[in-house]
């Protein structure tokens, strides 16, 4: 979760809150009262355990008797009446999932408000960020596009990975700030969610790097890694963005 959302939230929620993280497993919320993943109570921290967050020492208002296991995708009604839950989370989840607009439907009638956090654009449309000669994180199926209170999903085609018009040279990913590597939605009453059908190869892909390269600098092309073509092809696109 982005750091400044972190703050934002603990700031503002009262005491009495019921909050509930969705998907919570790898990093949970502490502030928490329920979570629900798919995964056990007991092996919860995956990042601190690989060493991604250092060690966290918040006491954690969640425990064994309020961690829900099971599948958020299954389409059972998570067990929750409506607008049981003042504030959910989900952070950097509804990328993973097989079904995130059952989840989005769910959160829109356990909750009161919440918060989503999911990869930008600009972090999944660039070569390289896992450290392998790929587009985005290799385990992601969706492109997401926050467009007001409504999240619009694109199905992430292995076809972005051999279209460099469709992505970001090597290198651009560095040149992000940490809150250009993430989107959110702060909603309040009721989102909506869709996924955008692709009946052929996707516009949206090329059209919106053209745009943000054609307002930016090229970070320095990237020595002994997999740059070379991909930054000749990017100037390109940036002159033709900017003409």
């Amino acid at each position: 979760m982005l750091s400044a959302s972190r703050r934002r939230i603990l700031e503002s929620l009262p005491d009495e809150a019921i909050v509930l993280d969705l998907g919570g497993w790898a990093d949970p919320f502490a502030r928490a009262d329920w979570v629900m993943d798919l995964m056990p109570y007991d092996t919860r921290g995956m990042y601190q355990r690989r060493g991604w967050k250092e060690a966290s020492h918040e006491q954690e208002r969640f425990g064994r008797e309020t961690w829900i296991e099971r599948d958020l995708c299954a389409r059972e009604p998570y067990p929750f009446d409506d607008d049981a839950i003042d504030f959910v989370i989900c952070s950097q989840t509804l990328e993973d999932v097989r079904d995130p607009i059952w989840i989005c439907s769910e959160m829109a009638r356990i909750a009161k408000a919440g918060y989503i956090e999911v990869p930008s654009r600009l972090e999944e449309q660039s070569w390289g960020v896992y450290g392998q000669p790929l587009v985005g994180w290799p385990h992601h199926h969706w492109v997401i596009d926050l467009e007001g209170s409504h999240i619009r999903f694109t199905f992430k085609s292995h076809a972005i990975h051999s279209s460099p018009g469709h992505y970001f040279p090597d290198g651009f990913w560095g040149s992000l700030t940490e809150g250009e590597r993430a989107q959110a939605l702060w909603w309040e009453g009721s989102f909506s969610s869709g996924e955008r059908i692709l009946l052929e190869e996707d516009p949206h892909l090329s059209e919106f790097v053209s745009r943000e390269l054609a307002r930016r600098p090229l970070p320095p092309a990237p020595r002994g890694r997999f740059g070379g073509r991909i930054q000749k092809v990017a100037s390109r696109l940036r002159q033709r963005g900017g003409s």
